[in-house]
């Protein structure tokens, strides 16, 4: 079965970024590679126990077993040693992918509190997408009572696109709800 994003993506979005930007050939039209959904927290220096929780929401969010990241140096002043667990992270590509951005774009962003938009700014100037979510009880899959703190994730969706604004246009053909400016 494929995904209902992937479907819009081959029969509209395509078509309509191939005309706005004149491309003579399929193969140059954008498209997500993948996107990535973590969560560090300075919390988990104090009680290494944390890394299971955050383990266990990023699990039920993507549908995926995420990876562990660790420091990569010691910094005396923060009581932080080289190897030790900061948080988790999980990479989603193809079927995956387009499930999540399908329940991020439907179910999650409409949940969050004052929600006016993205911020159209996080772009990373080669068309690739940053933006944190400040609760993960945002995401229908994490049941309220069960989770132990409250967290904030980062999701960045890396694009083929050569500039912003290409990769702007590809994610708003996704539904991504970018802030408009007055």
């Amino acid at each position: 079965m494929s995904s209902r994003l992937k479907g819009i993506y081959d029969s509209e979005i395509k078509k309509k970024l191939q005309e706005k930007f004149a491309y003579k050939n399929v193969n140059q039209v954008p498209k997500i590679e993948k996107i990535v959904v973590s969560c560090v927290t300075k919390d988990v220096v104090q009680n290494a126990k944390m890394v299971d929780n955050i383990s266990a929401d990023l699990a039920a969010i993507t549908g995926q077993k995420p990876v562990i990241t660790r420091a990569k140096n010691s910094i005396a002043t923060f009581k932080l040693r080289e190897g030790q667990p900061l948080g988790a992270m999980v990479t989603l590509r193809g079927k995956q992918m387009y499930e999540f951005l399908d329940r991020l774009v439907n179910f999650s962003l409409p949940r969050v509190k004052d929600f006016r938009g993205l911020n159209p700014n996080g772009f990373d100037g080669r068309g690739n997408y940053t933006f944190g979510v400040q609760e993960q009880i945002t995401f229908p899959e994490i049941n309220y009572d069960k989770i132990d703190k409250i967290r904030s994730l980062g999701i960045v969706m890396v694009t083929t696109a050569n500039t912003n604004d290409e990769g702007r246009e590809l994610l708003k053909g996704f539904g991504m709800p970018f802030k408009t400016k007055k």
